[in-house]
């Protein structure tokens, strides 16, 4: 079955209001340097960025993002999410390019196939926020496609392999497509027949909480496909009123919203830290769905915490909180055909 990239999308969003465009706006004037950002902060004589860090992998922050970070605190959870610091540049036994191995699991356009049922699909190398610890800091981004078109050869392979059940839209964010893209890219989609559900794993509900306006909500609601959201947030500093309203916009909507944390050293390893992240999403109506051990990737190696401090974090936040609140502590393995939940 060969699928369709359809010209003209079924629910296409012609009336692109104010409010629609208005993310893509604000992420023109997202912080580009580590030297805004000390400069932003008002942490000149506190803290140094590396120009190598920064080479390396390139600072991108967005001023919502920003506004969230305590000025004139070096410590800040937030800001070590984003700072590029000088213990990026050190090798570090273990710590490599391609922690995940996806390489040996990328098909064609850009298609992950790992685990039964599913396949991932890398949508695109940009982002809204440059998190220093992301796995795919590293990646090939420059050999996936960039244009719907190129998008038809994974699109078939999908249609031909009726055991796939769920497509996972990554990057990179996938949400960094405009509407019309990504509009184009679900209508092809739904149109493959054993195809049921969608999932959408992006960082944009939270560092760009302007991105979940109404034409998102509406395209997403109105594919036949059961849409989930997966979001990515760390701390419950970053999770300010603007975010619970995009949140709290999908959730009205019947869109199922999951959180994943990464478990990082100075920003969330800490049991009062984790807790009020946990009640936090809860109270926004938000499930606490994995607490990731860090992914070995290069440039990281100073997040990293061990498998026996998440474990009593984990202990620790079952004291405190009721069992849906409480996320699984997992790590991903190449050779493994799930998740590993670590006990």
């Amino acid at each position: 079955m060969k699928v369709p990239i359809l010209a003209n999308p079924t629910n296409s969003v012609r009336a692109r209001s104010e409010s629609s465009v208005r993310w893509q706006v604000q992420l023109k004037n997202a912080v580009r340097t580590g030297q805004q950002l000390v400069e932003l902060l008002g942490l000149q004589d506190a803290i140094t960025p590396s120009h190598q860090a920064a080479a390396d992998f390139p600072v991108f922050v967005t001023r919502e993002f920003l506004s969230r970070i305590r000025p004139g605190d070096p410590n800040d959870p937030l800001l070590r999410q984003v700072f590029p610091a000088a213990s990026e540049t050190a090798a570090v036994e273990g710590f490599g390019s391609d922690p995940l191995q996806e390489a040996s699991f990328t098909r064609c356009g850009g298609l992950i196939h790992k685990y039964a049922g599913r396949v991932l699909l890398v949508t695109t190398g940009a982002c809204a926020i440059h998190c220093r610890y992301c796995f795919r800091r590293h990646f090939p981004y420059s050999d996936i496609p960039h244009s719907i078109d190129q998008w038809q050869p994974a699109l078939d392979e999908i249609a031909a392999d009726e055991s796939i059940e769920e497509v996972l839209l990554s990057g990179g964010d996938p949400l960094m497509l405009a509407d019309p893209v990504l509009e184009r890219l679900i209508d092809a989609l739904q149109s493959i027949p054993h195809l049921r559900r969608l999932r959408i794993h992006s960082r944009l509900p939270i560092v760009l909480p302007s991105r979940v306006n109404d034409a998102l909500v509406g395209m997403l609601t109105a594919s036949r496909l059961t849409v989930w959201m997966v979001v990515h947030s760390n701390h419950a500093n970053e999770l300010d009123e603007a975010v619970g309203q995009g949140l709290g916009r999908l959730i009205d909507r019947g869109i199922p919203v999951l959180n994943q944390a990464v478990l990082l050293r100075g920003v969330n390893d800490d049991l009062d830290a984790l807790t009020d992240l946990c009640r936090r999403l809860i109270d926004l109506r938000v499930t606490p769905y994995y607490l990731h051990k860090l992914d070995q990737v290069a440039g990281a190696a100073h997040f990293d915490v061990s498998k026996e401090r998440g474990c009593e974090l984990i202990e620790g936040l079952r004291t405190r909180l009721p069992g849906y609140a409480v996320p699984r502590f997992v790590i991903e393995q190449p050779d493994q055909p799930s998740k590993t939940t670590i006990v």
